[in-house]
């Protein structure tokens, strides 16, 4: 019997109704309050009606003439409601005037400089019901729930659309005798035709979202907040077709909030990040989290001067003054993704130039690497794309020629001079290597940021941007490079292709593990087939010895790529789901997902040949970019291209049993014996590991406990030798210190990069 499930502690819920309606864009308008640790402002949420309840958005009802009225005395009469506090509307400058939040939420702020201003009264709701059991039948309130999470929520309104300049173009003639009901009507059909402008007009529909944000409110919106969302309803209306499709939150992070970290950067200046939670960005602001809820977004962002905004854009914003010590950063996307892929960074962060060797660099990627594939590649660029519509790149030719796209650097200022020495020479060669393995770049620009100290992993990749840890830096080329083509791949796999089901983790980060591997032998212009081969086989052992470790030292149930199984992607009616296992402490440092998924596609490789399955992965790409998938559609389309000798054994369903869908080591894996061991670079370590195996036993037996730096003459090894060396002697029983002292002396262990400090 399946152990019952504590959805506060292992599961992480997604309650976004997104079946009854579909967030298309976010508006934000943000400050950045470093004294306080908080970032306030509002969002304007653009929807449209989701699969289960569009209907024709001018279908007559009877309404009457004075609806909104009545609807403002039901909000102030129901006994269900809070007491009321008065509360001007709220400005751009995002501040406010003291009231309470649904009897027991949050503390007031101060509003010293709104533009304008009624005496409406906020409204909440004063109890939560489940999400996902709401039925929108009878007389009920259809009721709208985002994601949201350590938020204070200070207003919900809907936005005037109607009232923008020049929005009249999005109007068709309406047959209404009803006046409320028609202003409803008239919103919500130029918010559709907004939303479904074609990508061709994507300055135009940027434009009006941009004008539309700033509309007044034409009425407040009773809502309540929970644990895990904000639920948002309009009496009298009692489905999503009727209900506001442009809507703004006024609202304010709070400091122990847990989609931003507040610190401090390496040379001691303040700072705020998104940290890739494992609550995603809820805490940043009210959203729909689902994957399916694809959107795309604007935000400006003001600051003091001093403090730069890096963020997921398409754009390189500059700064914009608007008035003493106060600038603006304006940021955009038109390609629609989740909003869990959004990012932001602030802090005094500066830019690494090297103007030189970036125009050296330019000239040299650009003539050494192309697309090593035939002309078949590029015509299935001329396929009709499969995803949304939307300005895409792989539609672009000159996107799809684009080896190098724009990249900048941004580090504190203390560690400039390392970002010099190696990152921004890598960078280049990475960027190219990934365009001569699977093609277009799906992005158009890439910001990479060095990130505080604080900072849990090596790196995180995100729409425009990649943050890199510090560790990265030190030690050479070696794991700066390899961390760069990882974080590069989540271009394609993660973020352009991303999973449907977020269980489905292997997707994202058993592509980019494998990829790493592709991506870096190119980079490495001056190795060999069999040098390169050498490292990929030593890479291979490590991650062996990672996973047989992690698979012993681990609950079985995380062990498992596709915990869901046959339920994968399903949803409930209301589109609401669960991340399973996704609030499990112990799984945030877990690399199942990056071991076993870089195993599973290197097994595949291995049995197609390695250049048949880059040709696949590049099929792959141009038929899924800018979608969402699962296993079997990655699957099922790579078997087609395997011939029928080769992958007489292998099926979807045999690929779910042996390496998806169970705990442990799969078996095909360890069928394969360890072939690695076989690799001249694994061999050279092994005579290097019995060298100082016996000369730890001399002098253990010996009475000098010193060993002389001439008794023995060891090998120099690569980082990953020497994280294999130290491994292997970590498996004796005792090492004298002599040794260890030795050990430092032989391979300058400190100069090395973090993983052999590790």
């Amino acid at each position: 019997m399946e152990t019952q499930l504590d959805p506060m502690k292992d599961d992480l819920p997604l309650m976004a109704n997104t079946s009854y309606m579909l967030v298309k864009h976010y508006v934000l308008d943000l400050d950045v309050d470093f004294k306080g640790k908080i970032i306030e402002g509002s969002i304007v949420l653009f929807f449209e009606t989701g699969s289960q309840y569009r209907k024709t958005i001018s279908a007559g009802k009877e309404c009457c003439q004075s609806q909104f009225d009545e609807t403002r005395e039901m909000r102030v009469s129901e006994p269900c409601h809070i007491p009321m506090i008065n509360v001007r509307t709220c400005s751009s400058k995002t501040e406010y005037n003291d009231f309470a939040i649904s009897g027991k939420e949050e503390e007031a702020t101060t509003d010293e400089n709104s533009n304008h201003s009624n005496n409406e009264q906020a409204s909440g709701i004063s109890s939560s019901k489940d999400h996902r059991d709401i039925e929108n039948h009878g007389n009920k309130d259809f009721l709208l729930v985002l994601d949201c999470c350590d938020l204070s929520v200070l207003k919900v309104e809907e936005v005037d659309v109607a009232a923008v300049s020049g929005i009249e173009k999005f109007t068709r003639p309406a047959k209404l005798t009803c006046v409320s009901q028609e202003l409803e009507n008239l919103r919500n059909q130029i918010v559709h035709e907004l939303v479904t402008l074609p990508a061709d007009h994507w300055k135009e529909q940027l434009y009006y979202f941009t004008h539309c944000s700033r509309a007044p409110g034409c009425g407040e919106l009773l809502f309540s907040t929970g644990t895990w969302s904000l639920e948002i309803r309009k009496s009298g209306i009692q489905t999503p077709a009727d209900f506001p499709h442009a809507i703004r939150i006024w609202y304010k992070t709070k400091p122990e909030g847990r989609s931003v970290t507040w610190t401090t950067d390496q040379s001691g200046r303040p700072c705020v990040y998104t940290v890739g939670s494992p609550i995603n960005n809820r805490a940043l602001f009210p959203c729909q989290e689902p994957p399916i809820a694809l959107s795309t977004w604007q935000a400006s962002v003001r600051t003091a001067a001093g403090f730069v905004v890096l963020m997921s854009g398409e754009n390189s914003a500059e700064p914009v003054q608007l008035g003493e010590g106060v600038l603006s950063w304006y940021y955009y996307v038109s390609m629609p993704m989740p909003a869990s892929t959004f990012t932001i960074a602030v802090g005094c962060w500066q830019e690494v130039k090297q103007q030189s060797f970036k125009e050296a660099a330019a000239v040299e990627t650009n003539t050494e690497f192309s697309l090593p594939s035939s002309q078949t590649d590029f015509r299935w660029h001329e396929e009709i794309c499969g995803h949304v519509e939307y300005p895409c790149r792989f539609q672009n030719p000159a996107a799809r020629l684009q080896a190098v796209i724009p990249y900048r650097v941004f580090a504190p200022w203390c560690l400039m001079e390392s970002c010099e020495e190696y990152l921004l020479q890598l960078i280049p060669q990475c960027l190219s290597a990934a365009y001569a393995t699977l093609g277009t770049h799906p992005f158009s620009r890439l910001d990479v940021l060095i990130v505080p100290s604080n900072f849990s992993s090596l790196g995180m990749a995100s729409p425009h941007i990649i943050f890199l840890s510090q560790s990265v830096l030190p030690g050479g080329r070696h794991l700066c490079g390899t961390r760069l083509c990882h974080e590069i791949a989540h271009a394609w796999f993660g973020l352009a292709i991303g999973a449907r089901d977020w269980t489905e983790e292997w997707l994202s980060e058993g592509f980019a593990t494998f990829l790493e591997d592709i991506f870096w032998a190119k980079a490495q212009q001056q190795l060999s087939h069999d040098e390169i081969k050498g490292q990929q086989e030593l890479k291979a052992l490590l991650r062996w010895r990672r996973l047989r470790d992690e698979v012993q030292n681990s609950e079985e149930e995380l062990q498992v790529l596709r915990p869901k199984k046959e339920s994968t992607g399903e949803l409930s009616e209301s589109g609401a789901s669960v991340v399973k296992y996704g609030l499990k402490a112990e799984k945030i440092f877990m690399q199942v997902h990056y071991l076993k998924g870089y195993f599973l596609l290197r097994s595949l490789a291995r049995t197609i040949g390695e250049v048949s399955y880059l040709a696949s992965l590049r099929k792959f790409v141009v038929k899924f970019h800018g979608q969402l998938v699962l296993s079997q559609d990655f699957l099922s389309m790579l078997l087609e291209d395997i011939p029928k000798q080769k992958g007489s054994e292998l099926t979807v369903e045999s690929i779910f049993q042996n390496w998806l869908d169970t705990s442990g080591i799969p078996k095909p894996l360890l069928e394969e014996g360890e072939t690695w061991k076989e690799c001249q670079l694994v061999q050279q370590v092994s005579g290097e590991v019995t060298k100082w195996i016996q000369a730890n036993r001399r002098i253990r037996k010996s009475s000098k406990k010193k060993m002389k730096q001439d008794e023995v003459v060891f090998q120099q090894l690569l980082p990953d030798q020497l994280v294999l060396l130290l491994e292997s002697l970590l498996e004796e029983k005792t090492l004298c210190p002599g040794i260890l002292q030795c050990l430092e002396r032989t391979y300058q262990l400190r100069g090395q990069d973090a993983e052999v400090s590790h």
